[in-house]
């Protein structure tokens, strides 16, 4: 593996005094095992460093990017990146670049998940296809190892290194399907069999659904679609990007959410992913989005933050100049209750396990519709009493959880899969009074 502190280093001098600049330079491997009707079908790797340059002339900012490390490339990248800048009309919100400050002391790395191999993937494959007999399986099981550095010219220096394991799955019959997601800073705890007995599971269990009435029902909602609600709640909605530009929903100090709900944004977490500062070099901390109900702040980048006369909170994201800062460590509180116990004090509702190809319609009011998937259940008189057909929900996610309507908060937090992705929300189940859906897959 490349040391990305020296190519960081190197690409700052390059530049010199000609422009100021910043570069993230990332080098490691990512490997993944993919698995489709039962067997393994491909296996890749990647290592090779990834280089993202922004220089800043004169106000003039432009970005290059690149792979090549031989010092011939990085002269090309710096070159291409300032003649670009040349061209660039000024910038006049462009906020300067990070002074220089130490990032948390914190590490989420595991050699062994570092140097996995393939057998050592292939295994928690097998475990996970062998719990569904006589179905086919799909899906894949990932191992990262990656090390990041970033320098600039006003003298900010990062590095840290993050590993993470991830196995995600489904089992098929001929008329349903089951999926389940497991993820860490280790592959070690990944259990394929675990994973894989619950998409079994499911998909058995949801082999003969029948359609129901769209409606409002009380629902159980599995962490899958709980990261979803926190992914898009946070993404468009404690975003400060979307504060400033009057597309939020979040008003700072106001009791938006049921009491219950804690929703917050933490790399030194010790079940975090990630390294512990911005792609801007700004460290990163805890930030509580929501306590006890109440939204408590925003998530900043520098650029967002010197409009609105504040420091950076250090969420800086590639391509954040369009799409503005978000938190990438969020957890959603846990807490007491079952899933067992949210299902034996409903009479009547719905256990659905997955939500997906979520929209939204507006980000103001977070209304968001989309479908369910891998398993959409029936509860009557406290118990789950067979499958229902896919539906399609159109429900303001913040309505969703606001005071009243959050009946229980589950005691099973793990990361879970959201629309935006893995290892990007630790979640627990939730309980909530009522969920619009509006109708079946076809509307």
């Amino acid at each position: 593996m490349i040391d990305p502190q020296p190519l960081a280093e190197r690409i700052i001098e390059l530049v010199g005094d000609r422009a100021e600049a910043q570069v993230l330079v990332e080098s490691g491997n990512r490997s993944l095992t993919r698995f489709a009707n039962s067997y393994i079908h491909q296996n890749v790797g990647e290592d090779s460093p990834h280089i993202v340059l922004k220089v800043i002339d004169d106000g003039r900012v432009s970005s290059a990017a690149g792979t090549r490390v031989d010092d011939d490339a990085l002269r090309r990248l710096v070159e291409r990146a300032l003649d670009s800048a040349r061209h660039q009309p000024v910038d006049r919100d462009w906020p300067g670049l990070a002074s220089a400050a130490d990032p948390p002391a914190v590490e989420h790395w595991d050699d062994a998940t570092a140097s996995a191999d393939p057998a050592e993937r292939a295994r928690r494959v097998a475990d996970f296809v062998a719990e569904g007999t006589g179905m086919r399986a799909a899906g894949y099981c990932e191992t990262t190892g990656l090390t990041a550095a970033f320098a600039n010219t006003a003298g900010q220096r990062v590095t840290g290194r993050e590993t993470r394991a991830i196995i995600d799955g489904i089992h098929q019959t001929d008329s349903s399907a089951g999926a389940a997601h497991q993820a860490g800073v280790a592959l070690g705890p990944i259990d394929g069999s675990e994973a894989g007995a619950q998409a079994a599971r499911r998909a058995r269990e949801s082999a003969s659904a029948y359609d129901i009435k769209p409606g409002d029902y009380e629902v159980v909602l599995a962490p899958e679609c709980t990261a979803t609600i926190a992914a898009f709640i946070s993404a468009y909605g404690f975003n400060a990007k979307a504060a400033i530009e009057d597309q939020s929903f979040v008003v700072l100090g106001e009791p938006q959410f049921d009491p219950v709900i804690d929703l917050w944004d933490d790399v030194t977490d010790p079940r975090a992913l990630g390294v512990p500062f911005d792609a801007d070099g700004v460290p990163k901390h805890r930030l509580d989005l929501v306590t006890a109900g109440t939204s408590t702040a925003l998530a900043h980048d520098r650029r967002t933050a010197a409009k609105m006369d504040t420091d950076s909170t250090g969420h800086a994201v590639p391509g954040g100049d369009t799409w503005g800062p978000f938190p990438t460590n969020v957890f959603v509180g846990e807490g007491t209750t079952s899933v067992d116990g949210m299902v034996r004090s409903i009479d009547r509702g719905l256990f659905v396990t997955t939500f997906n190809y979520c929209r939204i319609l507006d980000p103001k009011t977070q209304v968001v519709t989309g479908l369910t998937r891998n398993g959409t259940f029936m509860i009557e008189n406290g118990a789950i009493t067979g499958a229902v057909t896919n539906l399609r929900f159109t429900q303001s996610f913040v309505e969703g959880l606001s005071g009243g309507n959050v009946v229980a908060v589950g005691n099973d937090g793990r990361f879970a899969d959201s629309e935006f992705g893995p290892g990007f929300v630790h979640a627990p189940s939730l309980h909530l009074g009522s969920w619009n859906f509006t109708g079946g897959t076809d509307g």
